[in-house]
């Protein structure tokens, strides 16, 4: 399963942020804009700051895409 980060690039062009600015509203470490750019997975500590400071729920900013070897369980 991947993950995909779109809905919270949407969210910052409409609240006209950068990355920089969502770094700095959340108080997170580059590093982590960096994975979030890359739509690699993030800690839930990092996914709650972006839910704070954007004041939104979590699948407001990801949604999970499933992979072929993913399974129906």
């Amino acid at each position: 399963m991947e993950v995909s980060y779109k809905k919270l690039w949407k969210i910052l062009i409409d609240k006209d942020m950068k990355k920089k600015d969502l770094q700095a509203a959340a108080g997170m470490s580059w590093a982590s804009v960096t994975k979030l750019s890359k739509g690699e997975t993030v800690s839930m500590e990092v996914l709650m700051k972006v839910c704070k400071a954007l004041d939104c729920n979590i699948g407001d900013i990801m949604d999970f895409i499933p992979t072929d070897g993913d399974s129906k369980a």
